[in-house]
């Protein structure tokens, strides 16, 4: 199931929550910044192992102090017009973050909006690729749990068109 909620998504108790990173994962502002301040000091130590992502990819962390198991770590795209493959680079960053999700057991996922923030995604397009991308892939996986997690009411309601638009296809 696909569910829409507006909160924090440091409190969701899941198997997994993911975080919108940059590419060097050492934490930064918005949700990478909040998900390192509420994890602890630990993640950014296991973070400093893992080499950096590049943009589109995923890594996995444990989630320390967290209330999920785990931290899958992407970096979004950085919005340049749309003309330098972003919306294919963003729907890679959800399809691979369910597969590691896959790989590493969770049932129960919490995504943040990814590349909406401080990288300037626009929300129409970034919440009906998040949403038909994870649609797609709870298709193969229909025991699987999945939450976007919004921050703001206005992007909660993207999500939610988002959402009923692609139910209605």
């Amino acid at each position: 199931m696909l569910g829409i909620t507006l909160g924090d998504i440091t409190k969701i108790e899941a198997d997994a929550i993911v975080n919108a990173a940059n590419t060097s994962l050492l934490g930064g502002g918005g949700v990478d910044g909040a998900i390192h301040r509420a994890a602890g000091p630990k993640l950014l130590t296991e973070c400093r192992m893992l080499n950096g992502c590049k943009t589109g990819q995923a890594k996995i962390t444990k989630g320390y102090w967290l209330p999920a198991q785990y931290v899958i770590h992407t970096p979004g795209p950085v919005w340049n017009g749309g003309k330098k493959g972003e919306e294919h680079l963003l729907k890679s960053c959800y399809e691979n973050c369910l597969k590691l999700a896959v790989d590493y057991g969770c049932r129960t996922v919490a995504f943040p909006s990814i590349s909406t923030g401080i990288y300037r995604f626009p929300l129409d397009k970034a919440s009906a690729i998040a949403v038909e991308t994870i649609l797609e892939f709870m298709e193969l996986h229909p025991d699987m749990d999945v939450q976007m997690v919004c921050f703001d009411r206005e992007t909660f309601q993207y999500y939610q068109n988002a959402l009923e638009t692609a139910k209605g296809k």
